[in-house]
């Protein structure tokens, strides 16, 4: 045995670079491992970059081709879970064809729906691949380390990236994406931390805690969109109903209300971004100004009309645009109600104005059978579970489904953490198989 383990280590010794690199693009596993890697540099760079994270992610899927096993690839697309989001995507092509836009309106208007396609693919891939992990952790340090970032904006101005407009603490992107990964990342810790306490490893658990509070304390002094204000206490709330004790609850209720309050008070720059609530509100409704809260409200009434217009099928593949420029009131000074935009900043109404209830079915489809994957326990199961709900109710302030950076967000964590899911489900049959 030793001779032969001593035999094997000069053969490879003398392979030269040129037969290593054959013999690694003969083996499946050596293209799984790139691929694994292409996902992981995608997770990594899309905090910071829209274009990194695009060439990562088209790297990772050409990677796939060579050792995919098509019958089984096909096989899995039959699946509730992936016919849905392809099904979102065919109708956006097909709504091409009723819609009175330019046809560059609607090929455009369907480029936001394209990236569901890579959903199925990933959860076959991971279904496969046990590194999932691995794409959760490249996320959450990425995320830390633009929360560090973060900080030197706010100190130093000078150092961001974007500075048209400048946005305080704002390095690359913009305040809203920067709040979803941000929340996303501290709720998502709260299960972790968790399941180590209960295992006693206090240490380990008192880091990912500190990590998670800074996350807050970032939205807290820095800058934090009102969308997270919102949708932050209900993930805490899905989290708390699904693991722990009405007495736990009560007890980490009181402790986070009192962290509120004291943020509260030590924070203008929170206290400013809740003010915002009612003082766009007002803006709008008493002199028609073009505040935030006011144009989404002026947006949803306008869309309610237009679905109203064609409930069933909707008005087409990029017609939202014409549309409101049908609509808008021409004035002498600039008014919500003048506004034109292809985007109503709500998923339903984006969907519905299209695609009409055929399109709304859909989406809730996509919502449903996703939420319904995550039903068990473990981390893929939470991670994906919270992924689906952040983008639930974020998606009732904006189109963060057809959003590039929430998008991706919500692709890439339904499909790892679906595939690991699904790779779980299969080792416990074949248990249960094994036992009986």
């Amino acid at each position: 045995m030793t001779a032969q383990v001593t035999g094997q280590a000069p053969a490879l010794a003398r392979e030269t670079m040129g037969q290593m690199l054959s013999r690694r693009l003969r083996s499946p596993a050596a293209w799984s491992e790139t691929v694994d890697l292409f996902a992981i540099l995608t997770a990594a760079s899309l905090p910071w970059s829209t274009s990194l994270a695009g060439i990562f992610n088209a790297l990772m899927l050409v990677c796939m081709v060579p050792f995919l096993d098509i019958r089984a690839f096909l096989q899995s697309l039959k699946r509730p879970i992936c016919v849905a989001p392809i099904a979102l995507v065919l109708l956006a092509l097909v709504g091409t064809l009723w819609s009175d836009a330019a046809w560059g309106a609607r090929f455009y208007a369907v480029n936001p729906t394209v990236k569901l396609l890579v959903l199925p693919v990933l959860l076959y891939h991971f279904e496969r691949s046990s590194r999932g992990r691995w794409i959760f952790v490249a996320f959450l340090v990425s995320c830390a380390l633009l929360s560090v970032m973060s900080w030197l904006v706010a100190l130093y101005p000078n150092l961001a990236l974007k500075n048209d407009p400048p946005e305080r603490g704002i390095f690359v992107k913009n305040y809203i994406d920067q709040s979803q990964e941000f929340a996303l990342c501290a709720v998502a810790l709260a299960y972790p931390v968790v399941m180590l306490l209960r295992q006693k490893r206090y240490w380990i658990a008192g880091l990912l805690t500190a990590l998670a509070l800074s996350f807050f304390v970032n939205m807290a002094f820095v800058v934090v969109s009102r969308t997270a204000l919102v949708t932050v206490p209900i993930m805490f709330g899905v989290f708390a109903l699904l693991h722990l004790s009405w007495r736990n609850i009560a007890i980490i209720s009181a402790v986070l209300l009192a962290g509120a309050l004291v943020a509260w008070q030590a924070s203008p720059q929170l206290r400013r971004t809740a003010d915002t609530f009612a003082s766009d509100y007002n803006r709008y409704v008493e002199k028609g100004e073009p505040t935030s809260a006011g144009l989404r409200l002026e947006f949803w009434r306008k869309s309610l009309g237009f679905f109203a217009e064609a409930p069933i099928k909707g008005h087409g593949t990029g017609s939202t645009r014409g549309l409101f420029e049908r609509v808008a009131t021409p004035s002498g000074q600039y008014q919500a109600s003048a506004e034109v935009i292809g985007n109503p900043h709500n998923q339903t109404l984006n969907v519905a104005v299209q695609w009409g209830v055929i399109g709304i079915v859909i989406l809730y489809a996509i919502w449903i059978l996703h939420l319904r994957l995550f039903r068990g326990d473990g981390l893929a199961n939470w991670v994906g579970l919270l992924v689906v709900v952040q983008n639930v109710f974020t998606s009732l302030f904006n189109s963060h489904l057809f959003d590039f950076h929430e998008g991706w967000m919500y692709v890439i964590g339904v499909g790892v953490a679906g595939g690991m899911v699904i790779r779980a489900q299969q080792a416990e049959a074949k248990m249960g198989e094994a036992g009986s």
